[in-house]
């Protein structure tokens, strides 16, 4: 069951508990309104632009429409389980009908990504797969995320949103790095959310190419993007480790393939 809320001009979107799917400024319906969700975007700062973009989990679309507005020309597909949120979208917060450019898809994510034929076509992939009690992620395996991997090419990157217990944090990071190249997060926001950004090619990038890059995504889109080079370089000197838990038993700290200078 969906249920929308709306306060203080503010839209939200619930799968039938408090936990909040997603959320929409009324009238600024293309901007977004969270900031972890803002986070996910970090990629930005990597790669000036992307052919194909993909967006698994919609939640309330805000990723799925600042991509499809900010970032022409480039293919956006959105991957979306649930046939009554894809409608919801549409109906309540703003998401656009497909055309050309954007391309909404009602299957499973896990299914997605497992077809060989999407190999190597996707160059961005942005994960947000959560169910009504938002617990953890509901994809979250070495698996899944190989998956992930086997349709990015080979400079290809990917953002997670791992929301769940502090000591979970972790085991979603170590399932990362089994396939990919390097794997960094940003600090937490909100209430226990951080966005992990995983890269199939190791980047080598000097943190001031890194402000200069988040200074033009702020001019074009808004985005508080120098807000992530802080938080990536908290990250490179320790300052996030996640702390271990007792399937992992161990603490993981900055990982060196990240090859970022100061």
């Amino acid at each position: 069951m969906l249920n929308i809320f709306e306060a203080d001009g503010v839209r939200s979107l619930h799968f039938g508990t408090l936990a909040v799917q997603g959320a929409m400024r009324v009238d600024q319906p293309e901007a977004i309104e969270l900031e972890y969700v803002r986070q996910m975007m970090v990629w930005m700062l990597f790669r000036e632009g992307a052919d194909h973009i993909v967006q698994l989990g919609l939640g309330a679309a805000a990723l799925t429409k600042f991509c499809y507005r900010y970032l022409a020309p480039a293919k956006i597909t959105a991957v979306e389980l649930n046939p009554e949120v894809i409608d919801t979208c549409r109906a309540y917060f703003a998401l656009p009908p497909n055309d050309d450019r954007l391309d909404v898809v009602c299957m499973d994510a896990a299914e997605f990504v497992g077809d060989f034929d999407r190999r190597r076509t996707v160059d961005v992939l942005q994960v947000d797969l959560y169910d009504a009690d938002a617990e953890g992620p509901v994809l979250s395996s070495e698996g899944f995320y190989a998956a992930c991997a086997n349709v990015l090419r080979h400079d290809g990157i990917m953002t997670v949103n791992v929301y769940c217990d502090a000591s979970e944090h972790l085991q979603h990071i170590l399932a990362m790095e089994q396939s990919f190249a390097a794997v960094a997060w940003l600090p937490e926001v909100h209430d226990g959310n951080i966005v992990a950004v995983a890269f199939k090619r190791a980047p080598s990038i000097e943190f001031s190419d890194l402000y200069r890059r988040a200074a033009a995504i702020q001019a074009e889109t808004g985005l508080n993007a120098s807000d992530w080079v802080d938080g990536l370089q908290l990250w490179m000197q320790g300052a996030l480790d996640l702390p271990a838990n007792r399937d992992a038993g161990r603490c993981v700290t900055h990982p060196p393939p990240l090859q970022v200078e100061d």
